[in-house]
């Protein structure tokens, strides 16, 4: 995969043949003469947005959680728009692993979009907007559906930190229950209603699992959310490996997970960690 950098594009007054040709000659020679986040889908639509180290990195958080196998070909990604933090920025509609720069749209917070051009919006956006809306300590959400957490989500068994790493998750993750409220549905969070009931449940704590569906994890930063929802899946591997062995658990206490998350989210772990993940889903670290 090909790192997250601008690569300077071929002018715009050269004919068409000779920049076909140029083209080819360096898809050849292994080099990008497009900028990255230039695909086939999104070659030839209007402008993408104006360039922003945040929205990068929803680029990159995508392609990282696709790595880690926390997302396949559904999950999402978004963060607050720094310019309006009444208005956030994912994805349209496609998998994580296939996302690039052009993909981005922005959205208000009720889940409208700005400015669509014809493109699919992810259906259940609204997990994000509502999110947003309730806390104003977010600002970056991932929706995924790592199987993982689903034996957690659908038990009496809670999904409780065991190792120092996997502090980011907090201590307390609530389970919620779309059928609480709204009976059987597709359990898709695809209205504003369901997204707010949803945030209830979330309220003040870091992770939430869906019954039946996957999760939702929240930061203060990109990086902090996919670290957290990284940690998430890695925990719930130990926590059914641990529960194979023994019915008897000493989870981390709430005092260790806020010790453990304040070191795992300063300089010395957050930066490394983010550059670790980057390097291995082979993205410029941002």
């Amino acid at each position: 995969m090909r790192p997250l950098v601008r690569q300077p594009a071929l002018p715009e007054e050269m004919p068409g043949s000779r920049r076909n040709m140029l083209r080819a000659a360096c898809a050849l020679a292994g080099a990008a003469c497009l900028p990255v986040w230039v695909t086939a889908s999104a070659q030839g639509a209007a402008e993408p947005l104006d360039e922003h180290v945040a929205f990068r990195r929803v680029v990159a958080a995508n392609r990282i959680l696709a790595n880690e196998s926390v997302v396949d070909a559904f999950g999402h990604v978004s963060v607050r728009d720094p310019r309006d933090p009444s208005r956030y920025v994912m994805s349209h509609a496609r998998s994580p692993a296939l996302v690039e720069y052009a993909d981005l749209m922005e959205f208000q917070q009720d889940g409208k979009p700005l400015d669509p051009r014809g493109r699919r919006a992810y259906g259940e956006r609204m997990i994000h907007g509502a999110v947003y809306e309730a806390r104003p300590d977010v600002n970056a959400v991932v929706h995924h559906h790592a199987y993982s957490v689903i034996p957690f989500a659908v038990s009496d068994i809670p999904l409780v930190p065991l190792t120092h790493t996997a502090a980011v998750i907090g201590s307390e993750i609530p389970v919620w229950d779309i059928a609480a409220h709204f009976g059987d549905t597709d359990t898709l969070v695809r209205t504003m209603e369901i997204g707010r009931d949803l945030a209830a449940v979330l309220a003040d704590n870091t992770c939430l699992l869906m019954r039946g569906h996957g999760a939702v994890v929240v930061g203060a930063t990109v990086q902090q959310a996919v670290l957290s929802a990284i940690y998430l899946e890695v925990n719930a591997r130990i926590l059914a490996q641990t529960l194979a062995l023994t019915d008897t658990l000493k989870a981390l206490s709430a005092a260790e997970v806020e010790l453990a998350r304040a070191t795992q989210f300063s300089p010395l772990g957050a930066e490394r960690a983010w550059e670790y993940y980057c390097r291995r889903a082979g993205v410029e670290p941002i």
